[in-house]
């Protein structure tokens, strides 16, 4: 979730030599809201419309956020410790792809997770 959030305030402000202490760059990653932001990522077919690092990067992002759902939500619920550090490594793996998509494309992401679409 925070590496989405900080690409949004990254694409939409500035990347990591503006300085982040800003209101406007606070604003744009303070956007970002878990339920839209999984809502859209579970839109296939706009999804579909991206890179595939950003297409794995979103359907990664809906794995994690049930498992944080999860882990915050069922008294029951118990983790290995084997596979937490599988989960990491995964959303390592996922954000650094992610992380290497075109700057345009990053951007039309971002724009898409935080702004509501309009048809008209």
């Amino acid at each position: 979730f925070h590496s989405l959030a900080t690409c949004c305030a990254d694409m939409l402000v500035g990347g990591s030599g503006a300085n982040r202490r800003q209101a406007a760059w606070r604003q744009a990653y303070r956007a970002l809201q878990h339920r839209d932001a999984r809502r859209r990522c579970e839109r296939r077919e706009m999804i579909a419309k991206f890179p595939i690092e950003s297409q794995d990067f979103a359907n990664f992002f809906v794995l994690m956020q049930k498992e944080r759902h999860r882990a915050d939500y069922d008294p029951d619920g118990t983790y290995l410790k084997d596979e937490v550090i599988q989960d990491v490594a995964e959303a390592e793996y996922y954000v650094g792809r992610f992380n290497q998509v075109a700057m345009k494309d990053r951007r039309a992401f971002a724009v898409y997770v935080l702004l509501n679409m309009r048809n008209d």
